[in-house]
């Protein structure tokens, strides 16, 4: 497998984990209001936009993080789906907790809701999830000798 084929599988595993974790907030933030209010059927439009404002805004701050991390299990060739889901919950927990009033040294939150960082640590499990089933179940194989057919002549 050629180092560009692996790059162009990676940039679209990362662009569909960063939409699949857009959709995870963006269900996540109007679930309660579609339970507590009678508005009728959801705009299919309006969602899209939700999901897609959803993916950029999450894409934009966690692809340093994530390219980290991604660079990680490439070197080591990692290929467990737990490597992945765990490095997206922390990563966008992580996140979640820089825009937060975090106190490190007292280990606490200020104005801290908690169902907020679970919706973050969620859509990061699920954004590891989509990544590694594109393109993270084949980690490191880029740097694999090509084998060849039995009865095949070696140069």
């Amino acid at each position: 497998m050629s180092v560009l084929w692996r790059l162009i599988v990676v940039a679209s595993a990362c662009l569909a984990a960063s939409l699949a974790a857009g959709g995870v907030v963006a269900l996540a933030v109007l679930m309660p209001d579609w339970a507590g209010l009678e508005l009728g059927p959801l705009d299919h439009g309006m969602f899209g936009i939700l999901v897609g404002f959803g993916a950029i805004f999450l894409s934009g701050f966690a692809l340093l993080p994530a390219l980290a991390i991604i660079a990680i299990a490439e070197a080591f060739a990692i290929r467990t789906v737990l490597f992945y889901a765990a490095g997206g919950a922390a990563v966008a927990a992580l996140l979640y907790l820089n825009f937060r009033d975090w106190d490190t040294l007292a280990l606490r939150v200020n104005g801290f809701a908690r169902r907020e960082i679970e919706i973050m640590a969620a859509a990061g499990i699920v954004a590891g999830f989509v990544y590694w089933a594109i393109a993270g179940r084949h980690a490191g194989a880029w740097r694999a000798a090509p084998t060849l057919p039995p009865g095949a002549p070696r140069s």
